[in-house]
């Protein structure tokens, strides 16, 4: 009788994530039985169905329907029902992939009624608490059964938190499997060329994070920066920040309309891949895209005060900018003159059989 696996997707950067568990856990049907459960908090199509169509992922086998709302609304939404559907379906392991609040809620939930629990991307640390992620992380790995990092530095938080090292896992980049197996489709779209870009002369931006968008004063300041820039950017806009450009008249005051800054829609994967792939630099806030660019050895400034992701810094192309180190920074590296990194070790592809193997090790046993 195979075991019963809830996978468990919320937002558009957990379904890179999920895709190649998915996979690799339906490839032994006697062993594992995946079953998706989409829990809601990304929930239109371009920022949750197209994603699916792109990564080969089935109609999930649940979908909660929670969608969004505060921290605790989505949090206690998606507790509530989740709860409900492990009671029904039982479930031999729940696995929770990333940070976002349905990782901790379905986390302590499972915990809660002696469901195992395991970790993708555990120990990955930040040390900023005003980051709603950090609270994820912190409680999702005190409590989850198996911890799977993506590198040693993730294991090195773990054991200096006192988790019991056998809990630990270091099995590699999950989100670096979909990128291997999507990479050279995603070369050979045509994305740039319908924006009118040049491979290698333009950049991709993403902004996203609270810290950066919900004051509308710190979004103007960054966008002002990005105006200036003697470069093409491709900006595909995530609802929260075109929320908060719409509302305070952001285009018209930053001077968007006329600049080389190109506003678009969020894309499916292989759509955004393209512009990644053939880009001169990035510029994100986000954390899968430090891991990507990373890989892919393309310039990367994170417009953060700091990473759960020091690896890529440490090994690869990312560094942290302000607002008033962006220009400087994006000047050097249109320059020729950045880091050229390396990839970090385990980041090959094949974390998602590895990390099959011990949740089946850690079944049996138990």
């Amino acid at each position: 009788m195979p075991k019963k696996i809830f996978l468990i997707a919320a937002a558009r950067p957990n379904f890179m994530k999920v895709a190649p568990l998915w996979r690799a856990m339906a490839a032994r049907p006697d062993g594992l039985q995946p079953l998706l459960i989409h829990t809601g908090q990304h929930y239109d199509h371009n920022m949750s169905d197209v994603f699916f169509e792109d990564l080969g992922l089935p109609v999930p086998h649940v979908h909660l329907g929670v969608g969004g709302g505060s921290h605790a609304q989505q949090t206690a939404g998606v507790m509530v029902k989740f709860e409900e559907l492990c009671l029904q379906e039982r479930p031999d392991m729940v696995v929770v992939v990333g940070d976002v609040n349905a990782t901790m809620a379905t986390s302590i939930t499972a915990a809660k009624l002696h469901i195992p629990v395991a970790h993708v991307e555990a120990g990955l640390r930040s040390r900023d608490m005003t980051m709603p992620e950090e609270v994820n992380r912190l409680l999702t790995d005190a409590i989850a059964d198996l911890l799977f990092t993506p590198s040693r530095d993730a294991d090195d938080n773990l054991l200096a938190e006192g988790v019991a090292p056998g809990r630990i896992k270091l099995v590699g980049n999950i989100m670096i499997d979909s990128l291997v197996g999507s990479v050279e489709k995603a070369r050979r779209l045509d994305t740039c060329a319908r924006f009118g870009l040049t491979a290698g002369r333009f950049g991709v931006m993403t902004l996203h994070r609270p810290a950066n968008v919900d004051d509308p004063d710190t979004l103007a300041r960054i966008l002002d920066v990005l105006v200036g820039m003697d470069i093409p950017l491709v900006f595909p806009v995530h609802p929260r920040t075109r929320a908060v450009m719409s509302q305070h008249d952001l285009g018209a005051k930053c001077g968007l309309t006329g600049s080389l800054i190109i506003l678009a829609d969020p894309m499916g994967y292989y759509e955004f891949m393209n512009l990644v792939v053939h880009a001169q630099l990035i510029i994100t806030d986000s954390g899968g895209l430090q891991e990507e660019a990373t890989w892919l050895g393309i310039p990367c400034l994170t417009l953060r005060p700091n990473t759960e992701r020091p690896v890529t810094i440490s090994e690869g192309t990312n560094e942290l900018a302000t607002v008033a180190s962006l220009a400087e920074q994006t000047a050097i590296i249109l320059a020729g003159n950045w880091k050229k990194g390396r990839v970090p070790d385990l980041w090959d592809g094949r974390t998602a059989p590895r990390i099959v193997e011990e949740i089946e090790q850690f079944l049996t046993k138990r």
